[in-house]
């Protein structure tokens, strides 16, 4: 099965976003938790969830990505910026309880001149806090570009922090091309050397989900801007082989590329017609 989606806006509900998806040809998608530049969050419809796992079960859905909202900072150098994203992970994931098949994904975080082991171990403590509430919801730590502070531009940070935190079950990685590419990892030219990198440093059984994105920038450029697929420095090309590699190709794949919804069918009927026979 190809799973291939994008990102959809969550102000109208899960059913709404269902449809969409279907609408335009995707069978995954992702959506933000919650305001992606604030705390605020809406009201659980249960009629809603109920009416989406239904309309999910028909169309044969694969699994959701929820994505935490980016002012989330469990490294930050104020204690209660932490304090605020611990809290609002702790009550995301109890919300997406009552999703059968969903992905927790958030940034990991920026050390704020603290320094990246400081920064990791904040973000371990916190985790350790955080999943000793319980819960099925695998939670998954994404590749970052490196811009500023950012902690997890390399796989060896990921690693630090999957070291560092006690439910190691429950952790895995979604890895950006974007970012990915922007840190530094040639997946353009050498995908079989990254990916045999990221086995032998976090493990590709971690490896759960993918964002799909072309990059703006050239490698090593650390600025984390995504293009459009194939309007950027990755290409169709390289991104057909990204969805094609044996070691990626069973995984769900969500697009985060500067589009509206007639722009996000057209990436998922192009990327459709790259896929090839398994």
């Amino acid at each position: 099965m190809f799973w291939i989606g994008c990102h959809l806006s969550s102000a109208k509900g899960y059913f709404a976003m269902g449809r969409q998806a279907a609408e335009i040809g995707a069978n995954v998608f992702q959506f933000f938790t919650r305001n992606p530049r604030g705390g605020s969050v809406k009201a659980l419809d249960l009629a809603d969830i109920e009416a989406f796992l239904a309309f999910s079960q028909e169309q044969g859905f694969g699994p959701l990505l929820a994505h935490a909202p980016y002012t989330m900072n469990l490294c930050a150098a104020k204690p209660e910026l932490r304090e605020f994203a611990r809290q609002t992970i702790k009550e995301d994931l109890t919300r997406l309880e009552l999703l059968p098949d969903v992905l927790f994904n958030f940034h990991p975080g920026s050390h704020v001149k603290q320094g990246s082991e400081t920064g990791i171990t904040l973000i371990a403590d916190a985790l350790n806090d955080i999943l000793s509430e319980g819960g099925k919801t695998p939670v998954l730590l994404e590749t970052m570009a490196g811009k500023g502070s950012e902690v997890g531009r390399t796989f060896e940070e990921l690693r630090a922090i999957i070291d560092k935190t006690e439910q190691k079950e429950r952790i895995g990685v979604c890895l950006d091309t974007c970012h990915v590419y922007d840190s530094g990892y040639d997946i353009l030219q050498d995908l079989d050397d990254v990916l045999a990198e990221f086995d032998s440093v976090v493990g590709l059984e971690r490896l759960r989900a993918i964002h799909l994105n072309d990059s703006k920038n050239p490698i090593a450029s650390h600025k984390d801007r995504h293009e459009k697929i194939g309007d950027g420095t990755l290409g169709l090309e390289g991104l057909a082989r990204v969805i094609n590699h044996p070691k990626l190709r069973d995984l769900p794949f969500y697009l985060e590329t500067p589009n509206e919804l007639d722009g996000y069918a057209r990436e998922i009927a192009l990327l459709r017609g790259q896929r090839k026979e398994g």
